[in-house]
């Protein structure tokens, strides 16, 4: 299995400014400065054709006090058919007190024969947001999809505040009822450090802790992403990435 360096994005406050102190690429991703509003816009731009088996990608997101980020995906990520092999993805974001981070993720798709495995970890000290949205593709035109498996785990203030394993390897299991049934898309906004004062969709979920989730099934990306995008819309204006900054590029490591 390929293992190199992750690619980086660090994010500092210092006054006024929001500062990127770090956007360094790796086999797979090239982190890009797009511009800014609340905050910097980073486009997480792929770099090769993966993931294939034996690929691992990493990244890393920090995102320091008071700061604020948003990570944008130009197009989405295909894992193609593995061919007896295993390909991973895992993201390792921390957010500081203050701090905010939105990630409206593309599509990753899962094409017939792939095998990857999935994990986001977030740390969030108090005060503390994160908004992610995460849309799963089970295989391309007419394939029936590969094998997922999908962990996600948070901590606020090093407790536990979200922890979920989504297991999609088994096609026949995922096509119950109970699981995805027919559909084959799934898509899903999560919310963490913020308790929405209300529930606005019967399918917005509370968490036990300050968060919130809402899923959506559909036959195609576009249309579960359109149906999640009213709860993305006001749970966005609750992150409040809303405030004008300046950003400074501090370093730049291709």
């Amino acid at each position: 299995m390929t293992r190199d360096a992750p690619a980086r994005i660090v994010v500092e406050q210092d006054g006024a400014r929001t500062r990127i102190r770090e956007l360094t690429a790796s086999t797979y991703l090239r982190p890009r400065l797009l511009g800014s509003g609340a905050g910097p816009r980073v486009a997480l731009v792929a770099a090769c054709a993966s993931l294939l088996a034996g690929d691992h990608l990493r990244l890393e997101v920090e995102v320091g006090a008071g700061a604020a980020l948003e990570l944008v995906e130009p197009s989405g990520t295909v894992a193609y058919d593995a061919r007896g092999g295993r390909a991973d993805w895992t993201a390792s974001v921390r957010v500081e007190a203050g701090g905010s981070l939105v990630w409206g993720a593309a599509p990753f798709v899962v094409a017939h024969g792939a095998d990857v495995h999935r994990h986001t970890g977030i740390d969030l000290e108090p005060g503390a947001a994160v908004l992610l949205r995460e849309t799963f593709v089970l295989g391309r035109s007419n394939e029936c999809g590969g094998a997922l498996r999908s962990t996600l785990t948070a901590v606020r203030d090093r407790r536990p505040l979200q922890a979920e394993d989504l297991d999609l390897t088994d096609p026949v299991l995922r096509g119950s009822p109970a699981v995805l049934g027919t559909r084959r898309v799934l898509a899903t906004a999560t919310l963490l450090g913020i308790r929405p004062d209300e529930l606005a969709d019967p399918h917005e979920t509370a968490l036990d802790g300050p968060g919130a989730l809402r899923r959506e099934l559909a036959d195609h990306a576009h249309l579960a992403e359109d149906a999640l995008e009213p709860t993305w819309a006001r749970w966005r204006r609750l992150v409040g990435q809303t405030r004008p900054a300046r950003t400074v590029t501090c370093r730049t490591a291709a």
